[in-house]
């Protein structure tokens, strides 16, 4: 934790010289200045250096600032260790047990030769999840380092629940679909400096990009995937937001996509409506909420 941060140094009358650790949020380069965006999880500034600046730093960006009077006055790359919380949202609990409660729940149920190798293809790559461990779950729920991993896990763990419970005909295809889902989202989102859509992301989205990535899995085994399995899962990517008009293609027609759709959408909500939760008192009524329709009383 870090010992100082930028609201402390707001809210503080000292005009002295402080000195705090920043991250770079944002860069914009012009003509004959640069402009960046300063900041931690309390707060942000700005700062205008000319173009020809001795110093040149990047969006993500650890720096030791000197601040007088809430204005910096000298910056230096940061050769010290940190903590990634004070900088940016973080999921609350430690994303290695994350996964590891992923794995251990999925590797109980996967027995089909098809399943588990897709599964390994992606979650037994170290690069593939060093991403996906730093992913966010999107900008309207999980908006926060880990929260992918956090969703997933999530999904997982209800289109289980409904597999079983409804008695699924392809149980290990609702829960690997399920584990799968939002891998796109790796690729959507950027976690640097601010959450923020990529090029990629904006072009194509997270569904298109995480057929993609199933095609390419598919194609590095070549005659090893029966076609129903590959349509299968597909399909439960490519249906899991239900309706054209939240994002998906065509909505669920198979039972395993209309549980990967319900586990999905069950989650995102609850994420909503615990982060209102979390800024309205006990007892009182929240302001409405566009992102769930309605106020909610705590």
């Amino acid at each position: 934790m870090k010992s100082i941060y930028l609201i402390q140094v707001a809210n503080s009358t000292n005009k002295d010289l402080v000195e705090l650790l920043l991250m770079i949020k944002d860069k914009k380069i012009y003509k004959d200045e640069i402009i960046y965006t300063l900041g931690d999880i309390t707060g942000e500034l700005r700062l205008k250096v000319e173009n020809n600046y001795n110093k040149v730093f990047n969006i993500g960006d650890v720096v030791n600032a000197s601040i007088k009077d809430n204005s910096i006055v000298k910056l230096d790359l940061s050769k010290s260790s940190y903590n990634l919380n004070d900088f940016m949202n973080c999921v609350k609990r430690d994303v290695k047990f994350i996964l590891d409660e992923l794995e251990e729940m999925t590797t109980q149920q996967f027995k089909y030769e098809e399943v588990m190798s897709l599964d390994k293809y992606f979650f037994g790559n170290k690069n593939f999840i060093n991403i996906f461990s730093q992913g966010i779950g999107g900008l309207e729920h999980h908006t926060y380092i880990g929260g992918l991993a956090e969703h997933t896990l999530n999904v997982t763990y209800w289109a289980k629940k409904l597999a079983y419970r409804y008695n699924c005909r392809y149980k290990e295809i609702a829960i690997l679909a399920a584990k799968l889902h939002d891998i796109g989202k790796i690729y959507e989102y950027s976690s640097i400096g601010r959450f923020k859509p990529t090029m990629r992301g904006e072009m194509e989205g997270h569904i298109v990009i995480g057929i993609t990535m199933i095609e390419e899995a598919f194609k590095n085994n070549p005659g090893f995937y029966s076609e129903d399995f590959k349509n299968r899962i597909k399909g439960c990517i490519v249906q899991h937001h239900g309706k054209p008009e939240y994002g998906s293609p065509k909505g669920p027609n198979t039972e395993e996509a209309f549980i990967v759709h319900y586990a999905d959408y069950l989650d995102a909500t609850m994420n909503k409506v615990s982060k209102v939760k979390d800024k309205t008192t006990h007892d009182t009524w929240s302001d409405y909420e566009k992102k769930i329709e309605t106020k909610l009383f705590i």
